[in-house]
Order: C-alpha cells, then sequence, then structure tokens
C-alpha cells in the first residue's frame, strides 16, 4: 500500500468524523498514547482528543490536500498537509498539519497530529 493512500484512509475518516460532529469517532482513529497538538495546549491519548473535537462549534467541516508523504520505516507514515476548516458563521481557518500513522494490531492510526498556522 502506498503512503497516500494509507494517509487518505486514514484522513478520509478523520474528515468524516468532524464533518458529522462526532469527536468520539474521530478519537478512535488515534493510538491511545498519541501526541496531539491542535491550536490549544497539547494532549496524549484518546480523551485530549475527543475534548479537543467536541470544542468544535457544530457546522465545522474540513478540506485538505496532501503536500508530501514519506514512509519512514514499513509500519509508519508521515504526512504534511494543508487543511482548510470552514464554519457557518465565520471565515474558514486554514492550517498546515503534520501527522504520523502507525500500523498496529488496530489497523493504521494517528500516532502524532500537530497543527500549525501558515506563515503570513
Amino acid at each position: 500500500m502506498e503512503s497516500e493512500e494509507i494517509l487518505r484512509g486514514v484522513l478520509d475518516r478523520w474528515k468524516a468524523g468532524i464533518d458529522a460532529h462526532e469527536p468520539q469517532q474521530v478519537a478512535e482513529l488515534f493510538t491511545p498514547n498519541a501526541i496531539f497538538q491542535g491550536l490549544r495546549p497539547y494532549s496524549v491519548g484518546h480523551r485530549g482528543v475527543a475534548d479537543y473535537y467536541a470544542g468544535q462549534p457544530r457546522g465545522m467541516s474540513v478540506s485538505y490536500r496532501l503536500l508530501e508523504t514519506r514512509s519512514p520505516a514499513a509500519d509508519l507514515v508521515l504526512g504534511y498537509l494543508g487543511a482548510d476548516f470552514s464554519f457557518p458563521d465565520r471565515p474558514t481557518v486554514s492550517l498546515h498539519l503534520g501527522v504520523l500513522v502507525e500500523r498496529g494490531n488496530d489497523g493504521w492510526q494517528i500516532v502524532y497530529y500537530q497543527a500549525s498556522r501558515p506563515a503570513a
């Protein structure tokens, strides 16, 4: 399986969970010890991911585009992407995301996630 295909498989489910405002569904895409850095202080594990997405407004949706992919090891895929978070009542927020997905007993899951604002 190619790196891009692996990332799209995970990120399409991530997008579906965000678009449906299902924070627990999103959290299950992460490993139990995942490091998660959104635009607030970082967290480790499912609870932090679920809490972060539960705090997002209903109606928020996301689109993403892969910018770079790498496979540093047989069971790891690194992705760098652009993501646009759209809201019904305010301007879209465009971010860069770094994700590392790992193949484990439960399939491919996110083990590391970091969001940052693009340079002006």
